[in-house]
């Protein structure tokens, strides 16, 4: 039995990797913003620690929390969108939301989990998107979540070389039809997580740092 790690696991994405990891017999556990959250994950036989990732101090004690663990797989699901275009400008408190989730939180995150992901030898994955790939951008709509993204990607990308014997990787799960994705998405959350598990299960050395599709092929540049 292996030791998985979801952070932002109260719903969509996180949830469903809890439920896959957990129907695997893995070991989770997983982090939540509050009681419905911890409820929802318990009920699949996780763990439950109680974070909120937006909000700094709340990250800075997770370290703590896992005092002692090794961490086999480990996974920054939590993100919001922001809707938009570049002919109106953000407004600070929708730019503050959207940074503090999706890039502050993985990476106050990042330094205390990454070492007990290396004392596994395993892999430590933050959910990206292709809106922040900044070779096929297409339009400007979502930009400042599409900012958020690339800017997580770069953080992931930086910090591979200060954790060497663990392999970071920023994954994109595709369009899903989560409350964040919307009705309209092509993919349920169950096919875009069993194709991630996949991948992370097949990582290697060579992926390190890289920003990957969820079947695990590598997007070019930036």
């Amino acid at each position: 039995m292996t030791t998985v790690l979801v952070m932002g696991a109260s719903r969509g994405l996180g949830l469903e990797f809890v439920r896959q990891y957990a129907q695997a017999g893995e070991r989770v556990i997983a982090t939540v913003r509050d009681a419905a959250g911890r409820q929802r994950v318990q009920a699949l036989g996780a763990e439950a620690l109680t974070v909120d990732v937006s909000n700094p101090a709340s990250v800075s004690g997770l370290a703590w929390q896992l005092d002692g663990e090794k961490i086999d797989t480990a996974i920054y699901v939590a993100g919001v969108y922001a809707s938009g275009t570049a002919l109106d400008a953000p407004t600070r408190e929708l730019f503050d939301r959207t940074l503090h989730t999706n890039v502050l939180g993985a990476m106050q995150a990042l330094p205390q989990v990454a070492p007990l992901v290396e004392a596994a030898h395993g892999r430590f994955a933050f959910i990206s998107s292709r809106l922040g790939h900044i070779g096929g951008v297409e339009s400007s709509q979502g930009w400042v979540y599409r900012v958020s993204k690339a800017a997580l990607n770069m953080a992931v990308a930086s910090a591979q070389h200060d954790y060497p014997d663990a392999i970071l990787v920023a994954l994109c799960p595709g369009w899903v039809s989560t409350e964040l994705g919307g009705p309209n998405a092509p993919l349920s959350p169950n096919e875009s997580v069993s194709a991630m598990r996949a991948t992370l299960a097949a990582l290697t050395p060579a992926d390190k740092g890289h920003f990957l599709h969820r079947d695990g092929q590598r997007f070019e540049g930036w």
